[in-house]
């Protein structure tokens, strides 16, 4: 199990010491349709991650094995990739092996340096910002927010971190490292830590100054990139110090729980606006210029506008008890099966991961539509149910798979199916997005 999946139980504890922090507060930072949604779009990563790991990881790999600077020039050192932490038989324990101990905090360093490039450049080039807007859809700002990821990013991102095999940075360093990264940068999720004192501030990414990314607000929009360290930002200009709360957002509000569509809008809304403009320049520019940039012919160019707490309406349609209760469920069981399949999917082939994967990725998208209340929901989760019930109809007949488990699944798959059904009139909203 690699370090993310394995963080996966902790930031869970965290989130749920969010809550009673948020409760004792008094403050509410946190919504369940928000949290669900948030919470989706992870699960839908690191599904992705099953089959996109393979591509971006083996580029990685295959750059190493042919361009490496040691390659060019053998008498370059390679990087000590030895544990740093080892015993005098050098089993891993109490001691310290200085020259490991400062690979990898080179490599740590670099590999939060490609970091800052990779994000800064995810919100200056549109088809890069097409990827990372995920990130950004929440209008709340919380631990959960940590785990909205994209599931198409890594397929672009990759490339800001090919220097570092060219230097003959060990693949497994890299993996490490970089999943040490993003595992640092959960906490900073948070609104219920301040300011942590002038060093810390200085040096490191905190709260604070993550909150500045977030922000919808004109004057916190492209700032404060850095994954774990901000001196970053403060050398390359991309510093700004929070002044009072942001907003939270994108300058044009997704409107939507459904994941599938948290991933693809701005991807679509590229393709249209490159159909339609009438020049090629104008065509490369909208791929490849900054977010927001259209031509003349379709419209004035998107610019970020001044927003105030106290007039910013977040998106919140509201749902009967019932249907809260069934969309939670749903999730919960979604939310199980893909931890499950994380767990097994090093030892699994990757074709036949895919069928699992496609199934909770269905029924996170079911979620979304019911938290919308959307028409579409109503069709996709009685499709879903029904598949799931004649599956382990199937399994059953076959013998393919333990009794309990079949007949477990297949029970929850009726009842859900019946409290579906009893409550579809409340499906009734037109649809707020595409169904992907």
């Amino acid at each position: 199990m690699g370090i993310i999946q394995a963080s996966i139980p902790i930031f869970f504890v965290l989130i749920a010491v969010e809550l009673l922090w948020s409760q004792v507060s008094g403050r509410r930072v946190v919504r369940l349709n928000d949290s669900l949604s948030d919470l989706s779009c992870g699960i839908l990563s690191q599904l992705a991650g099953i089959f996109t790991k393979l591509f971006t990881i083996g580029i990685f790999i295959w750059v190493g094995e042919r361009a490496s600077i040691q390659l060019l020039l053998p008498f370059v050192p390679a990087w000590p990739e030895r544990a740093p932490f080892v015993d005098a038989a050098g089993i891993p324990g109490f001691g310290v092996d200085i020259a490991a101990l400062a690979s990898w905090s080179v490599v740590f360093v670099l590999v939060d340096f490609c970091y800052y490039w990779s994000h800064r450049y995810a919100h200056e080039i549109n088809i890069l910002w097409a990827g990372h807007v995920v990130h950004h859809q929440s209008e709340e700002y919380n631990l959960p927010v940590a785990l909205r990821q994209s599931a198409l990013h890594g397929l672009m991102s990759w490339v800001f971190y090919v220097p570092l095999a060219v230097i003959g940075v060990p693949w497994r360093m890299f993996v490490a490292c970089n999943a040490i990264n993003l595992v640092y940068q959960f906490w900073i999720h948070t609104r219920a830590v301040g300011t942590m004192g002038r060093v810390t501030e200085y040096v490191m990414n905190t709260p604070s100054h993550h909150r500045v990314h977030h922000g919808v607000n004109p004057k916190y929009q492209d700032r404060n990139y850095a994954g774990v360290f901000i001196v970053f930002d403060r050398w390359f200009g991309t510093f700004v110090q929070e002044a009072d709360e942001p907003v939270y957002g994108i300058t044009k509000p997704l409107r939507s729980w459904n994941p599938l569509w948290a991933n693809v809008h701005v991807f679509v809304q590229i393709a249209k606006d490159a159909w339609h403009a009438e020049r090629w320049m104008d065509k490369l520019r909208i791929v490849f210029g900054r977010p927001g940039w259209r031509p003349s012919e379709l419209g004035e160019i998107e610019r970020p506008r001044e927003v105030s707490a106290e007039t910013f309406v977040k998106f919140d349609p509201p749902v009967p008890a019932p249907l809260a209760w069934y969309g939670f469920v749903q999730f919960a069981s979604a939310l199980v099966a893909g931890f499950l399949l994380l767990q097994r999917a090093g030892t699994m082939p990757v074709a036949l991961a895919a069928a699992p994967a496609f199934f909770v990725t269905l029924a996170l998208a079911g979620v979304g539509g019911v938290f919308e209340r959307a028409r579409w929901a109503r069709s996709l989760e009685t499709a879903r149910l029904l598949a799931t019930a004649a599956a382990c109809g199937g399994l059953l007949y076959t013998g393919l798979a333990p009794g309990l488990v079949a007949w477990s699944v297949l029970a929850f798959a009726v009842v859900s199916l019946a409290v579906l059904w009893a409550y579809r009139g409340e499906l009734t909203e037109v649809e707020l997005a595409p169904l992907m």
